[in-house]
């Protein structure tokens, strides 16, 4: 193992902050991730775990935020339905110099708190 990674978002601080800047919604998830939502009834919960991840996954890289783009990370549901992260660009590239050729990651959220533990292999 390379590293490893855990993030809690606070699911109604998150809430505000979409409410506040709707831009965020684009910068900081992948259309295809916006699009996996469909017409849920409230998408802020799994959001803030999707952000989770990419805090998780930064941790477990060693690194802090601007390392690499929010796009450059996203989170994919297998068939199985089980979270599957996807990594590309800077990310990947950064992930290649660490010796990291393989991810796990787990999901989670409550009615309060959405968090993400992401293990670099």
């Amino acid at each position: 193992m390379r590293g490893v990674g855990i993030d809690a978002v606070d699911i109604e601080r998150f809430r505000v902050s979409l409410e506040r800047t709707p831009a965020m919604r684009t910068r900081l998830f992948t259309p295809e991730e916006l699009a996996s939502l469909g017409d849920t009834k409230d998408p802020v919960p799994s959001l803030a775990a999707r952000f989770a991840v990419r805090e998780a996954t930064m941790k477990a890289m060693g690194v802090g935020l601007g390392a690499f783009d929010f796009h450059d990370v996203s989170v994919v549901r297998t068939e199985s339905g089980a979270p599957r992260l996807q990594v590309r660009g800077r990310a990947l590239d950064l992930a290649g110099s660490l010796g990291i050729n393989d991810w796990h990651v787990s999901i989670t959220h409550t009615a309060t708190v959405a968090m993400a533990v992401v293990a670099a292999l």
